[in-house]
């Protein structure tokens, strides 16, 4: 069992509240539930209008797997147009 752990720091530029954020991050991370094995969660910025950490964590049998899972929902966030990812730290344990 591979646990691999993919944590982004997005920025959101055309956030001027935060319920303005929380719109495109749940729509995000609905999504990611939706479409990948995947669990998700925003993990740090919670009270920053245009900036997120998200958590991405995924679990399979082997690491080849998990990677692909991860590398997939990382190209999902991507192609939101509203949202820009700049730091991606992956993690393996």
């Amino acid at each position: 069992m591979i646990v691999g752990i993919a944590v982004c720091e997005c920025i959101i530029y055309d956030a001027h509240s935060l319920k303005e954020k929380r719109a495109v991050l749940q729509r995000i991370l609905t999504r990611l539930k939706q479409k990948f094995n995947v669990s998700v969660s925003e993990v740090g910025y919670q009270d920053v209008w245009q900036r997120t950490k998200i958590a991405i964590a995924a679990v399979t049998s082997n690491k080849v797997m998990t990677e692909r899972e991860l590398q997939n929902a990382l190209k999902l966030i991507d192609s939101f147009p509203e949202i820009e990812r700049t730091i991606t730290d992956i993690e393996w344990l």
